[in-house]
């Protein structure tokens, strides 16, 4: 499988609240509408966590930029697959909608988005 990570900042005249709320409950629900027409198989949001925990782990490390708002994660069989799914007008429609969604909400030129292929290195979850 390949995996879309997107990592978001909030757009800097919304609050973080605005923007965690609106993530998760305006533009979660538009991606499952189109998942099919993208022919995506899971979707995942973390949302970073207001915590002393990530502010001691920033300050373990030294000077770093600015956390994240978090990050997305979508998940396909292959390029391929995502690539047939670009390719339909449905595909199309879909993708045009949740980059003009994103826009209310996201501050692309402080967000990075990319494609990636997981390496499991161990998982004691299972």
């Amino acid at each position: 499988m390949v995996k879309l990570v997107y990592v978001v900042r909030a757009r800097p005249d919304i609050s973080s609240e605005e923007f965690h709320r609106y993530w998760r409950e305006e533009h979660g629900p538009k991606v499952a509408s189109v998942a099919e027409a993208l022919r995506a198989r899971r979707y995942v949001q973390s949302h970073t966590l207001a915590s002393p925990i990530n502010e001691a782990l920033i300050e373990g490390r030294g000077p770093m930029v600015p956390a994240f708002e978090g990050i997305t994660e979508v998940w396909w069989d292959s390029v391929e697959e995502l690539m047939a799914a670009l390719g339909t007008p449905e595909g199309q429609a879909a993708g045009a909608m949740l980059a003009e969604d994103e826009a209310r909400f996201i501050d692309f030129a402080r967000s990075s988005v990319f494609l990636t292929e997981e390496h499991e290195v161990f998982n004691f979850a299972r």
